[in-house]
């Protein structure tokens, strides 16, 4: 790990899964340029899973008793606050059904940005959200994260619907260390879950050792 990778890790609020064998396996298969889709698909999706059951252990909850079918009290939690998933169109989409499998009946919003392939800066095309959202927790989707532009771009939309800043949790697989201090540093309340930090990107802005196009390789529409 590259020493802005490792800051990045040590940040206080960038959250990495454990780094276990199982996720080491997984995500070795689907950055494999030989995997076949059905594989890419079924693995990510399991890494999804993982991602989004981490980012909940971050939201607040209140204590909670019931009782049990033996007539004993437990003292538990329960959540405090509601949430919905905001996915960044088009690869985002892909991280939808991994919330809708832990979260039911969750509410979900969604943000295309596209970004300029020259200059990586993005621009807003889109954006419909849950009308109450400033009144909800909000697991920011997407899957890869770059330089940066286009999460910090739909964080903007988001703070200017009225969301709290510190109410948004971006889940992401792979980020570049400096896209994920530069998204850090603009939101000093933001949080972001990840499964792994890469060593940087090249001169395109592509992650390395990264994984591809993430969105072509899950829907199916490389060249």
């Amino acid at each position: 790990m590259s020493s802005l990778a490792a800051q990045v890790a040590e940040h206080p609020r960038f959250h990495l899964l454990p780094q276990s064998n199982q996720l080491k396996a997984l995500m070795t298969i689907i950055r494999d340029k030989n995997t076949k889709r059905s594989d890419f698909v079924f693995y990510s999706d399991r890494v999804i899973r993982l991602l989004v059951e981490e980012g909940l252990n971050y939201l607040p909850v209140v204590e909670k008793e019931v009782t049990t079918p033996m007539g004993v009290p437990f003292k538990g939690v329960s959540f405090e606050g509601r949430i919905c998933g905001v996915s960044i169109m088009r690869a985002g989409e892909s991280m939808e059904q991994g919330l809708r499998d832990v979260c039911t009946s969750v509410r979900i919003g969604k943000v295309l940005i596209q970004r300029d392939e020259r200059t990586a800066l993005p621009t807003l095309y889109y954006s419909k959200l849950p009308k109450d959202i400033a009144d909800r927790w909000v697991l920011l989707l997407d899957p890869m994260l770059a330089t940066g532009g286009s999460a910090i771009k739909c964080a903007e939309v988001l703070k200017e619907a009225g969301v709290k800043e510190d109410h948004i949790l971006f889940i992401n697989l792979i980020c570049s260390p400096e896209g994920a201090l530069h998204m850090l540093e603009k939101f000093p309340g933001l949080q972001i879950i990840s499964a792994e930090v890469d060593e940087g990107m090249d001169e395109r802005k592509f992650i390395l050792p990264g994984l591809g196009d993430f969105g072509d390789r899950y829907f199916g529409t490389e060249d």
